[in-house]
């Protein structure tokens, strides 16, 4: 989602789906400590907080992106997996 352009934190939310607004915010934190996300703040009103992927993270992106179209080519032969 992030890898098409910033997103404000409500865009995201949308985005993502279910998901609590605590956790969506926990898990933002966590990604910019990591690097992987910046957070822009701009002055002015009302208030607008924009989240983008770092080079960092476009560079994770870049490499999971591969491991993504696997598993969407192969999404029958995984659901058919008897797990016990």
């Amino acid at each position: 989602m992030l890898q098409d352009g910033p997103l404000r934190f409500g865009e995201l939310r949308r985005t993502v789906g279910a998901i609590s607004e605590r956790m969506l915010i926990l898990q933002l934190r966590e990604l910019q400590t990591a690097g992987l996300v910046h957070r822009e703040v701009y002055q002015q009103v009302p208030p607008k907080v924009e989240y983008s992927l770092t080079a960092f993270g476009r560079s994770l992106n870049d490499a999971m992106a591969p491991l993504g179209t696997w598993g969407e080519d192969n999404l029958e032969r995984i659901e058919a997996i008897p797990f016990e």
